[in-house]
């Protein structure tokens, strides 16, 4: 059974920086597509990284600067590295996991596989 379990949110001041962690179980993430994605109350669900199986990856242009995205293969991880943090980015932050053939995508919807995300508060 696949299962995605998303750690490391929690409260920060604005510039400060977060690391997010996505552990799967019950497949390999080296071998599946990957993807870093974020809500906020009201909005839409919104990409902001992804990875695919051949270990290409990409963040939305408007998070390249702040955000970066990696994947260890020995914890069966994924990571999104966050720094230089803004109030705007406060939001619950979700890893997802797509299988078969390999591209990268910020579409939500390509995605069959979700965690259950992990809050990220900025204060200004």
């Amino acid at each position: 059974q696949v299962h995605l379990v998303e750690s490391g949110g929690g409260s920060v001041q604005a510039g400060g920086s977060l690391k997010l962690s996505c552990v799967g179980s019950g497949f390999t993430i080296g071998e599946s597509n990957m993807g870093w994605f974020r809500q906020a109350p009201g909005k839409e669900r919104e990409g902001l990284a992804s990875l695919d199986p051949t270990g290409s990856s990409t963040v939305k242009g408007s998070f390249m600067d702040r955000f970066s995205i990696s994947k260890d293969t020995a914890k069966n991880a994924l990571y999104l590295q966050m720094s230089s943090l803004k109030p705007e980015d406060t939001a619950m932050y979700y890893c997802a996991a797509r299988f078969g053939l390999g591209y990268l995508s910020f579409n939500p919807d390509t995605y069959a596989y979700w965690g259950q995300g992990t809050q990220v508060t900025v204060s200004s």
